[in-house]
């Protein structure tokens, strides 16, 4: 991709920095009250046991090196107070994304590849998509850019789809055999009730920001 004036380079993350700038982008519109997130409460929404893929144990030190590298590039901003450092995410004005195109990425960056389908239902509580038209325009202008990828259909596999490349580019054909020989979907999504799954999902995320912000406000 030649980068020009007016088109952001894209960066390159490693694993811990993508998932806490998805995990800013998520919380800002989750948990507005506790946002910026503190070093803690970053901790907790990158180790969150549901609505992640894959799953993590970081420590608050590695959070707190992440959270100064995305600084560093630009994608995250720090706040000072008195109690505790806090963190906000720059990733939509830093790559100059629409909110639509800022909640597909952070959605690839928590959960890793997902269907059209999957990326609509669960951007519910992130931004409501009018119709899966709107949401396909974000992952097309996405691709039109390099930050995101269409990844070959495994066998069997009827919808397409797609992975980030905010981590450098990905090996389609390795993940989509992946796919092929789990013979399952990906971490955190259903096999047989998506829409109960995700609901699940959502109610276990709940309980997990709820811990985050007692975290947060003992902290």
């Amino acid at each position: 991709m030649t980068d020009t004036p007016d088109t952001p380079a894209r960066p390159l993350l490693d694993a811990t920095q993508a998932r806490l700038l998805g995990c800013l982008v998520e919380k800002e519109a989750t948990t507005p009250d506790t946002y910026p997130l503190t070093v803690n409460a970053a901790q907790s929404a990158a180790n969150q046991k549901t609505a992640r893929d894959p799953l993590m144990n970081l420590d608050a030190g590695n959070v707190q090196h992440a959270l100064r590298q995305l600084e560093t590039m630009g994608l995250a901003r720090q706040h000072f107070s008195s109690r505790a450092d806090r963190y906000e995410h720059r990733l939509q004005a830093a790559l100059d994304l629409t909110r639509q195109q800022t909640v597909v990425l952070a959605l690839l960056l928590l959960r890793g590849p997902q269907t059209l389908a999957e990326l609509v239902t669960r951007a519910e509580r992130l931004h409501r998509f009018g119709d899966a038209d709107e949401a396909r325009h974000a992952i097309e202008r996405l691709q039109q850019r390099e930050l995101l990828v269409v990844l070959p259909r495994a066998s069997g596999q009827r919808e397409d789809r797609y992975m980030h490349l905010l981590c450098g580019d990905v090996d389609g054909a390795a993940l989509a055999a992946a796919f092929a020989s789990s013979g399952a979907a990906p971490a955190g999504a259903a096999s047989h009730d998506p829409a109960l799954a995700e609901r699940v999902a959502q109610l276990e995320t709940a309980v997990a920001e709820l811990r985050a912000e007692l975290d947060a406000l003992r902290g």
